[in-house]
């Protein structure tokens, strides 16, 4: 049952709208939060994940507001994060209220655009994974988290689910309107915030909630938004969001901004993002998502135009020295590109760059080249190969991330099982030694494997070896 102090009760319902009752909000937050995930069109289509999944026993209900977002009912209860689906990164686990923001920044982008676009707070990497996926894996994306025991976490799952886009930033937000000024086409800032609307997925989260604790967390809302909207280039769009419910870290945070540059920041409204949305929409046209109006977490989200150049606020910083990397000679260029070509059947994309770190062949975002030396990356795009003595060795990552379409070897769900964790794969006997192999489950990459003619021998990255793989059949499940 939650956990509601009287003290937050009545600082929300001063500012819940007249046509919605405390009690009904209260109701809803005691009741369970539906299961929601999203699947990843990077790896397969939400048509085709639903017929493979359908004969498995999994109902899936569309969400509004998220093409390939859906509610989750099985007939058995399935650990979900424990499939080899979610393994292989063909959904991720996602509430259906935080998949609002990026549907609202890509309302009037998409992927021809091959925009440059900044997260500003992207751990674990939900909202990021679902911008990589609408903009189909082109132009950048810049992925920042400020702690950095949730970076390796973002990491993880931005190479799950195949994005190859991407470049990691670890750093205090604040900082990007003054290093990456002026620089990108669209912005999400899912700020940090008290949590309010998170209520039915922690009953304890407000527990010992105050209106100090809340109000503390407000002066770095409106620092963080003030850095985005620097980092904007004139006509981008900046979308503002938070799992809070009160105004002052909400509509008071977009009026600050609002108040600090009248003639450059526009409110767009998102009245008609989605069917109803109208029913969760304030007058000046952001989302104020209560529990009760779509039965799902509480969240707010505002779309913000920047419709005027404002002034760099203080000098360039110096541009940074010693970057690691250098461009490979066209000559590696085209071996890298006919390895994985003769070898697996894979095309790697060419608008990208493939760099060089000592014995590691990197594939940045072409359009990373303009950011260099500005900022400190964490991580740029992703690493394909090794140099070895003899040859090339591929990434699992990269595998991932391009082996869709490729010569592959088609597993079993049992041997899909005995893949991830960790086990060679008996074959048939008589069989011809292949060399390297790409295992598949669902026609989707697994990773590599060593095909002997008599087994696979495993290739599995060992920190991906799982302990726990469960059946995704829920008319199998216990």
């Amino acid at each position: 049952m939650a956990l509601l102090n009287q003290d937050f009760i009545d600082s929300i319902t001063q500012d819940m709208p007249p046509h919605l009752s405390i009690d009904d909000f209260i109701q809803y937050s005691n009741r369970p939060l539906r299961a929601s995930i999203r699947v990843n069109t990077l790896k397969i289509s939400s048509a085709n994940f639903i017929e493979l999944m359908k004969p498995k026993g999994w109902r899936l209900e569309p969400i509004p507001w998220c093409t390939d977002g859906f509610w989750i009912s099985l007939d058995s209860e399935i650990q979900l994060g424990n499939t080899v689906e979610h393994l292989q990164g063909l959904f991720y686990i996602q509430e259906a209220s935080s998949m609002l923001p990026p549907t609202a920044l890509f309302s009037q982008l998409n992927e021809a655009d091959n925009a440059t676009i900044l997260d500003m707070a992207s751990a674990p990497g939900s909202k990021t994974t679902q911008i990589a996926a609408l903009m189909n894996n082109s132009g950048l994306l810049i992925a920042n988290e400020y702690s950095s025991s949730r970076v390796k976490v973002l990491h993880a799952n931005v190479q799950r689910m195949g994005v190859s886009n991407t470049a990691l930033t670890h750093f205090d937000a604040r900082v990007f309107g003054e290093y990456l000024y002026n620089t990108f086409d669209a912005i999400l800032l899912d700020a940090p915030c008290s949590g309010e609307g998170t209520i039915r997925k922690d009953p304890s989260a407000l527990k010992n909630w105050s209106l100090e604790s809340s109000q503390s967390i407000v002066a770095t809302q409106k620092a963080l938004i003030e850095s985005a909207f620097l980092a904007l280039k004139n006509g981008g769009t900046l979308v503002y969001s938070t799992c809070a419910l009160s105004r002052f870290e909400n509509q008071a945070v977009c009026e600050h901004l609002r108040t600090l540059y009248p003639d450059a920041v526009e409110f767009e409204s998102l009245s008609d993002l989605f069917m109803d949305a109208d029913k969760a929409c304030t007058e000046e046209g952001f989302l104020h998502v209560w529990p009760q109006i779509y039965d799902s977490e509480g969240f707010f989200v505002a779309k913000i135009r920047k419709t005027a150049d404002i002034d760099r606020q203080v000098a360039e910083p110096k541009k940074q020295t010693n970057f690691p990397f250098t461009s490979v000679s066209t000559k590696t260029d085209t071996e890298l590109r006919a390895y994985f070509k003769h070898t697996f059947a894979i095309e790697l994309p060419t608008q990208s760059q493939i760099m060089v770190r000592e014995q590691e062949y990197w594939l940045f975002p072409e359009k990373m080249q303009n950011l260099i030396g500005r900022m400190r990356f964490q991580r740029i795009g992703m690493k394909i190969a090794d140099a070895l003595k003899h040859g090339l060795k591929a990434q699992h990552q990269a595998i991932l991330a391009f082996g869709a379409g490729a010569n592959m070897v088609e597993l079993s769900q049992a041997q899909a099982t005995e893949y991830l964790m960790g086990r060679d794969i008996p074959l048939e006997a008589g069989l011809k030694p292949q060399g390297e192999v790409i295992v598949s489950y669902h026609n989707s990459p697994l990773g590599l494997a060593k095909h002997l003619g008599k087994r696979l021998k495993n290739s599995l990255p060992r920190e991906l070896v799982r302990d726990k793989i469960v059946d995704s059949d829920a008319s199998k499940a216990q």
